[in-house]
């Protein structure tokens, strides 16, 4: 009975923080928007919030499916240009697709990404040696570096599960 308290009580603590730093995240974006002389419209709100909540680094088609249940006259090419304008000044970042769709992440900190070229996960992860790769002189020497992000293509675990079930189907 005491264990089932503590871990109750352990995820309510856990969603009560992740509540406070979207809440945060949200504050931040207010700010960056009138800070770029942006409004806060509802609608704007509405997708960066739903941009928050996906951590599939969705693309613009993905979040209209998802507004447009909230919000049904929006268009298409409002979210996308919205989308746009966030990508612009800085709340959310555009990230490389192999499938040349442009997909979103809110989160801009440095890190890096796994993609898979099968289902097209796109997941996020933190390395520090990848971090300390320095970018060549000859590129610095040329060019204004904003960041660097390694990307690292192969297939996730689920999709190698799936290969591995439909050769031994093969094989029998």
């Amino acid at each position: 009975m005491v264990v089932r308290f503590f871990t109750i009580a352990g995820e309510m603590m856990e969603k009560r923080m992740e509540e406070e730093y979207s809440q945060g995240l949200v504050e931040q974006f207010i700010q960056r928007c009138r800070g770029h002389g942006l409004k806060v419209t509802p609608q704007r709100l509405a997708i960066y919030r739903k941009l928050l909540a996906s951590s599939e680094h969705p693309s613009a088609d993905v979040v209209y499916k998802k507004i447009v249940q909230e919000y049904p006259t929006m268009s298409f090419d409002t979210v996308n240009r919205t989308l746009l304008t966030f990508a612009d000044i800085g709340v959310i970042d555009t990230v490389e697709s192999h499938s040349g769709v442009k997909r979103y992440d809110t989160d801009i900190a440095p890190h890096h990404h796994l993609h898979c070229i099968k289902c097209g996960a796109i997941i996020d992860f933190c390395d520090s040696d990848l971090d300390a790769i320095p970018i060549p002189e000859r590129i610095t020497r040329n060019f204004t570096v904003l960041g660097k992000r390694v990307i690292i293509r192969g297939i996730c675990p689920q999709c190698a599960e799936g290969s591995a079930v439909h050769h031994d189907h093969e094989n029998s």
